[in-house]
């Protein structure tokens, strides 16, 4: 169990230390049972809010239910040309509060899992656990996790985006229908769409999302935002929130090698399409598992068949950024809606992957995989 002093001397130690509490780190603190654990996290829930979304199936629908913001059976893909909209009887688009997500596995701490609300400081690894300092208190732990961001390599390829959730002064027209990807905006400074999620009629979360290996000025976004709202006729009653992001779609680099990582800095990320939660709660609960009969190695997120596939269509983006918005469609035209949702996952058939390969550009593949 964990020993709490007062004294800025004392050691207190704990078989577990996660050092994060975020989407990882919170959710494995929440599954531990039967051991003294401490995770340490400067930021509360409300002060880093943003939305997470997801394919939910049955299941998952009925386990986020109290920390859902919308949810969608019905989705599309829009570009100049054409619109694809799915429909899915499995799966639902949904987006979760991430503030109320990590509030409630907060409150679901068991005894002896402690929260530590500072930054973790003067980490220092040894074998698989380390020390470090917290709040003026020092802590020793067996185990270690490191669930931060991890590092980007400059110039890489990233996912990176700025959104208003806002109230609206007329009724959304397809409030019941989220559309992923409106690629009628500017793209010539990457692969560029507008992410759009009505949480009912009078309520809608609106980004302005790149692909891109350059991040952009933040009024830049806010000027897409605000013609795309123009362009639906859309006016705004009520700004409610900002939130702004950067996700990584290449290899990343954990802030600490010494250090097990989990979710993003274990490469949790898709690198195709930068979803990460499912990823994250599959990755966790197998790796709670593991802990409650002594196992600590942390299970690798996504397979590396995978991780080489979604290499080389990002390699194929860079190299050809003109065929982007062509490939993200011909992607959802391919497919029905649980194939896309599946494809999306990561956990497509051999017959969606079958569709997909297909449907694409023969050449600039090929010259990617031979690179």
């Amino acid at each position: 169990m964990s020993k709490l002093g007062n004294s800025a001397n004392e050691i207190n130690e704990f078989d577990i230390a996660i050092i994060g509490g975020g989407s990882a780190g919170i959710t494995l603190a929440a599954k531990l049972r039967n051991c003294s654990a401490v995770v340490v996290e400067p930021y509360t829930p409300a002060e880093r809010d943003c939305s997470w979304a997801l394919w939910a199936n049955s299941h998952q629908v009925k386990k986020f239910a109290s920390a859902t913001k919308g949810s969608w059976k019905q989705w599309r893909l829009i570009d100049h040309q054409t619109e694809v909209r799915h429909c899915s009887d499995q799966y639902r688009y949904t987006s979760l509060s991430s503030a109320q997500y990590m509030s409630e596995c907060e409150g679901k701490l068991a005894a002896g899992v402690d929260l530590v609300r500072a930054p973790a400081e003067d980490l220092v690894a040894a074998g698989n656990g380390g020390t470090f300092t917290a709040a003026g208190k020092y802590y020793k732990a067996t185990q270690l996790y490191d669930s931060r961001p991890p590092k980007m390599a400059n110039n890489s390829l990233r996912q990176h985006f700025l959104g208003w959730e806002i109230r609206t002064k007329n009724p959304i027209h397809d409030s019941d229908i989220a559309t992923l990807m409106d690629f009628r905006v500017d793209q010539s400074r990457g692969l560029h769409f507008i992410y759009a999620l009505p949480f009912s009629d009078h309520r809608l979360l609106i980004e302005s999302t790149m692909i891109s290996n350059h991040v952009e000025d933040k009024d830049w976004y806010r000027q897409a935002i605000s013609d795309w709202l123009r362009e639906q006729s859309i006016e705004i009653e009520e700004k409610l929130s900002e939130e702004i992001g950067v996700i990584p779609m290449h290899t990343i680099v954990p802030l600490d090698n010494g250090i097990a990582s989990i979710g993003a800095a274990s490469g949790a990320v898709r690198l195709s399409s930068g979803y990460a939660f499912t990823g994250i709660q599959a990755q966790i609960t197998q790796l709670a598992k593991r802990i409650s009969v002594g196992q600590y190695t942390v299970p690798t997120p996504i397979s590396p068949i995978l991780i080489r596939m979604d290499k080389v269509f990002n390699r194929v983006l860079m190299a050809q950024p003109e065929l982007a918005v062509s490939l993200m469609m011909r992607t959802a035209k391919a497919l029905d809606a649980n194939g896309f949702a599946r494809f999306m996952l990561g956990s497509a058939t051999i017959m969606d992957w079958a569709k997909v390969i297909i449907a694409m550009p023969k050449v600039p593949f090929l010259k990617q995989i031979f690179q």
